[in-house]
């Protein structure tokens, strides 16, 4: 099930007997256990029919007799195993998985890996329950994630808004929401996020960013490229050279997989990029015309090198502002 869709069901008062939350990517794991905590239990019944355990505090014994017990003067009791990949012969929950209580809702909040899905627990949960992995969105889709984000909130948000958010936030979901919040919170009555407003509250300039570098390299504009690597190589706290190689390296990683495309329209490439939203793909339709796939091999190739440069290797004294300038010359001519 998707998170969306569980989240739904949750909403509706649609309970499953048991929940296994897993996987890399902390935020939907922590989202998904908080709503359930927050909506199956009434507030004045929390006391007696509301347990939150942590794994490697508890044994398989005790969560399957506090899952077999009934609940007090309500339909149903709620018991959350939170990091429940540090409990010992979690494999034994089992026996409890292939006769689940009715009136009991268990949830193991598994954190940094993955249930085997070889183990018979998992295919009894698969059978009874509900099963999220949850999994880190890769870096060139967390403008998408943010645009989402805060378009739960009722609010808009523009493409270069977003891209800015995530070039400097970075993937960590938890992160990014704690941030993206607290400048929500600083737009009083607007009802759109701007590059100003972030430039105003974080700091990242609208003018001078990853967003900004990568539209010029996209148009061939050198001129712009040169005056951005300008700024970064005198604000170099805001601007580090690695999370520009990042960004620039996921662009091309991507460019490279839209030659293969048989429909290389926006919203072809948007489809096969898995964007939500084809203006997502404008760039890539531009950069197809500018970088032919000889030139994007090369491109990438020089962003390895450049991004051994940056960690000293082969480079014992060449600054990161000389090293930028140098990789733009490379790339766009």
């Amino acid at each position: 099930m998707s998170f969306e869709q569980i989240k739904k069901d949750i909403s509706s008062g649609k309970f499953h007997p048991v929940y296994l939350l897993m996987g890399d990517e902390p935020y939907y794991i922590d989202d998904i256990t908080n709503h359930l905590l927050a909506t199956v239990i009434p507030e004045e019944e929390k006391d007696f029919n509301q347990t939150i355990l942590y794994g490697a505090e508890t044994d398989v014994a005790s969560v399957v007799t506090l899952s077999r017990s009934f609940p007090m003067m309500s339909d149903r009791q709620l018991v959350v195993v939170k990091e429940a990949q540090g409990m010992k012969k979690i494999e034994d929950l089992e026996v409890y998985i292939k006769n689940p209580l009715a009136s009991t809702i268990l949830v193991l909040n598994y954190k940094n890996g993955t249930l085997d899905k070889r183990k018979k627990l998992y295919a009894e949960i698969e059978k009874r329950g509900v099963i999220f992995d949850s999994k880190k969105i890769p870096d060139y889709k967390m403008s998408g994630f943010i645009t989402s984000f805060v378009s739960s909130k009722g609010l808009g948000i523009d493409a270069k808004s977003a891209q800015m958010l995530a070039d400097y936030l970075g993937n960590d979901l938890s992160k990014v929401v704690n941030e993206v919040d607290k400048l929500i919170l600083s737009m009083g009555q607007d009802k759109r996020v701007t590059a100003e407003l972030i430039e105003r509250n974080i700091g990242i300039s609208k003018d001078f960013n990853n967003y900004e570098l990568l539209k010029a390299i996209v148009e061939k504009d050198i001129l712009k490229a040169n005056r951005i690597a300008d700024y970064f190589e005198k604000n170099p706290k805001n601007n580090p050279l690695i999370v520009t190689l990042v960004v620039l390296f996921n662009f091309f990683s991507n460019l490279m997989v839209c030659y293969w495309a048989k429909d290389k329209s926006e919203n072809g490439i948007a489809s096969e990029l898995g964007f939500r939203n084809s203006y997502q793909a404008k760039d890539y339709v531009l950069a197809l015309k500018h970088y032919n796939a000889f030139k994007s091999m090369e491109i990438m190739s020089l962003l390895r090198t450049y991004d051994a440069k940056c960690k000293g290797v082969g480079n014992p004294s060449t600054p990161d502002g000389e090293l930028l300038r140098e990789l733009l010359f490379k790339m766009m001519h």
